[in-house]
């Protein structure tokens, strides 16, 4: 690959895939304002952040650079359903998904000086029905409060809830980390 990655994220999970796939990174962060048009369609968000998000690095890369920047959502009844707020904004999350199918969309968009890619992956997850004390015990002992939907996939709510998914499975983590290999080898 001719270029060095930089990645735009604090996200501990997004780092450990891309190390853990192989690829060395430096990290460069600027804090965003997280903020879309109220009638965009629920998909087409991820894509739009990790558009801004890139924006607003776009000018600090050298010719040899390719920044990657993601965001991924949680989408039920076509609604977006963030990070929670709080303890009891993850209770109502995680019963909201209990029992139901839901869609994971993770953005990317990788930036060079000179060109950009933007595509997202979509991941869909089908959680068994979970019982409330399992849900206070996931929220209290693992405190997902950075995560969208309320939950990490390779938690322990995953081990015990999750059914099956139809997709990427690092695509729920926070980076489609296939997809993104792939796209980097094609990158010129």
């Amino acid at each position: 690959m001719n270029y060095k990655l930089i990645l735009a994220s604090a996200s501990p999970r997004r780092k450990q895939l891309l190390r853990d796939a192989g690829f060395e990174f430096e990290l460069r962060l600027k804090e965003v304002v997280e903020t879309y048009p109220e009638d965009m369609v629920c998909e087409e968000v991820p894509k739009y952040l990790s558009c801004l998000k890139a924006a607003a690095l776009k000018s600090t890369l050298k010719k040899d650079e390719l920044l990657i920047t993601a965001d991924t959502v949680v989408i039920l009844d076509d609604m977006i359903i963030g990070k929670p707020v709080d303890r009891d904004d993850a209770i109502r999350m995680l019963t909201a998904l209990s029992g139901r199918r839901h869609e994971v969309v993770t953005g990317v968009c990788l930036t060079t000086i000179e060109q950009q890619e933007i595509f997202g992956v979509s991941t869909y997850v089908y959680f068994a029905e979970l019982n409330r004390e399992d849900i206070i015990y996931y929220v209290d002992n693992y405190k997902p409060f950075d995560k969208a939907g309320a939950y990490g996939i390779q938690e322990w709510i995953g081990f015990i809830g999750i059914e099956r998914i139809e997709g990427s499975f690092y695509n729920v983590m926070g980076l489609p980390i296939q997809t993104i290999a792939r796209k980097l080898k094609e990158f010129k």
